[in-house]
């Protein structure tokens, strides 16, 4: 236990002649991605031979640290989720990429016993070899701040963190600065809230503070239920302390005493990790009564929602929180004046708080020297799809979908074109060809009727449907409601409707005009922000796609042929030979004919299952 600013300085210089200590590292990720893929076993199994080999290894930092000690550790996500499972060696910076159990007694006997790389499990393009992993194109066009430390740190060890500095923003806010100061560092530094809208942070902390009704109360929203969205997951199990700090600070600026952490049960690892990074802070006595005798008191307590989309808003979050259905109401009042317990509340996002520290420790001026004008700072995406590398990245706001795509992503899968991404999940909407010098900022977005959202950027190439992209997100929006008002309860659903008829081949004339038209009838009717945005996927795909819509109820085509129903199969009478094989397998009846004739198949009957294709002999069934 710390009791005193004194006593934390100490042990953070302690913590740093420790971790200096460690002269070399390998950090193993145990990000969700990696541990699915076998790298807890990688870790254990790297342990086991060193030990064996009488190679000294640390998995805690040594407060009486000794030489040539190796530091084991369970970092937090790299990033790179498409090459995992990852091993980082340090000092030297080297990634190893896709390891397997198969690869650790080579990593121990070249790596660890004789300093050597293994240059098969370095990343390699286009014939190039990357040692180390700041060299690598999927890294070197990224600026990562709020993610630097994720892959870099024992995700699960406050000393580490305390180590590179970890509590110091904390501590030079509650002795060295006013809560008006605090306000103000927030404020001139732009921060916007990153979970969706781009809120001005310092503004929400403003109106809080001002607030004369206690007490107050600080939540963070990591209810990440963007399909394809891991941003919020990756920082909360790779860096959980760093998101804590932040929720400390904004303690003291707005005279708050508890903070409440939401986040999905479905993340089962980065609520592990984040309760094991309270009880640690409250060991320490950074959490608690009279923190480091100042006189301030703050608690953090975790709640695990059930995975309600609509839980993402923000009174449906605190609703939640209360033990009531998680439901939005109507505002006003907002939830800086009426929130949590009815309380003034504080509600921000995990990736908003993990900027929080770099803010107040370096200050305003330095922050906005990333970014635009009007959204200074990073931004952390995760990038999914037909892409070749996907992954959790992190730009500077203000980067351009091109840079994101082809030198991040590397392009399209498979030398596919580029078709359009997805961008704010099934909030927001996608972009074309035409946007792919778009700036990545909130006002650039708005303009064009996308959101930047959490951060979900999928990719798509030309095999991708667009119409039924927009039931994709619909079908989610739909099932996702919470049903409390009739324009996204029905709304969604007859959207729905008319979207799966059309998949179906049976849309009809008038469909793309109604589809518009409940779409501005929900926009502007619908009680909360995700009912609002409900349509989004579906106006943008009309918007730059409308061709295809029109493609599926006049000619009962897909242009991408991506949709079953209205595939098209027919038999070339110039390559049939009439050997019957097609007509025996087709599990419905549809293939009739004369043996040594051309065969047929009749589109009323045929359902579309393509089991005939790859029996034919002669290629001589054609899909279109």
């Amino acid at each position: 236990m710390i009791a005193t600013r004194q006593e934390l300085q100490s042990l953070r210089e302690a913590c740093m002649r420790a971790a200096k200590a460690e002269s070399r590292k390998i950090l193993v990720c145990a990000g969700t991605g990696c541990v699915s893929g076998g790298s807890l076993d990688i870790y254990a199994a790297l342990k086991q031979k060193m030990e064996a080999k009488g190679i000294p290894c640390e998995v805690e930092l040594a407060m009486d640290p000794h030489e040539d000690v190796v530091g084991l550790k369970k970092s937090g996500c790299h990033g790179f989720c498409e090459m995992g499972p990852l091993v980082r060696i340090e000092p030297q910076g080297w990634l190893y990429t896709k390891v397997s159990l198969a690869d650790v007694d080579e990593i121990v006997e070249r790596t660890m016993a004789k300093g050597e790389i293994v240059e098969r499990l370095a990343y390699r393009q286009n014939g190039k070899i990357y040692e180390k992993q700041e060299e690598i194109p999927f890294y070197q066009k990224q600026t990562r701040k709020v993610l630097e430390h994720c892959g870099h740190i024992d995700a699960d060890s406050i000393y580490e963190y305390i180590s590179i500095g970890g509590y110091e923003a904390f501590e030079k806010a509650l002795f060295d600065m006013s809560s008006d100061e605090i306000i103000t560092q927030i404020s001139d530094s732009g921060l916007r809230g990153r979970g969706g809208g781009g809120f001005p942070t310092g503004r929400k902390w403003t109106q809080v503070a001002r607030q004369k009704a206690t007490p107050k109360y600080v939540v963070c929203n990591g209810d990440e239920g963007d399909p394809g969205a891991f941003m919020d997951r990756s920082i909360m199990e790779g860096d959980p302390h760093r998101m804590i700090e932040g929720m400390m600070i904004a303690g003291v600026a707005v005279g708050a005493e508890d903070g409440y952490i939401y986040v999905r049960a479905e993340y089962p690892m980065a609520v592990a990790r984040l309760s094991n990074a309270i009880a640690q802070a409250k060991k320490l006595g950074l959490l608690g009564e009279n923190i480091l005798g100042s006189g301030f008191n703050f608690n953090i307590h975790i709640n695990q929602g059930a995975g309600a989309f609509v839980c993402g808003e923000g009174s449906a979050l605190t609703a939640s929180i209360e033990g009531k259905r998680g439901m939005p109401r109507v505002k006003p009042p907002r939830t800086v004046e009426h929130g949590l317990f009815d309380k003034p509340t504080v509600l921000n996002n995990v990736e908003t708080f993990a900027n929080v520290p770099t803010i107040i420790k370096a200050g305003a001026e330095e922050y906005r020297k990333i970014g635009t004008e009007t959204s200074p700072g990073t931004k952390a995406f995760a990038l999914t799809g037909n892409i070749v590398n996907t992954g959790l990245i992190e730009v500077p706001m203000g980067t351009t979908l091109r840079e994101v795509i082809f030198d991040i992503g590397g392009g399209m899968r498979g030398g596919a074109d580029f078709k359009a991404v997805q961008i704010g999940g099934p909030s927001g909407g996608c972009l074309t060809s035409a946007e792919l010098d778009l700036p990545l900022d909130f006002d650039s977005l708005k303009k064009v009727g996308a959101m930047i959202g959490s951060g979900g950027l999928v990719v798509m190439d030309s095999h991708t449907c667009m119409v039924e992209v927009a039931r994709f997100f619909m079908n989610f929006t739909q099932n996702e409601s919470c049903g409390k008002c009739v324009p996204c309860r029905e709304g969604t659903r007859r959207m729905l409707e008319i979207l799966e008829r059309i998949v179906a081949g049976k849309g009809r004339e008038g469909d793309i005009d109604l589809l518009l038209e409940l779409a501005d009838t929900i926009t502007n009717t619908a009680l909360c922000g995700l009912g609002k945005t409900a349509a989004g996927p579906v106006v943008s795909t009309i918007k730059y796609f409308r061709d295809e819509y029109e493609a599926h109820i006049r000619e009962k085509r897909c242009p991408a042929g991506a949709c079953a129903k209205l595939r098209r199969i027919h038999i070339d009478p110039a390559l049939c030979k009439g050997c019957s094989k097609c007509s025996r397998i087709c599990p419905v009846g549809a293939i009739s004919g004369t043996l040594k004739q051309p065969f047929v198949i009749d589109p009323e009957k045929c359902i579309k299952c393509g089991a005939c294709i790859g029996t034919c002999p002669f290629h001589a069934i054609k899909e279109d």
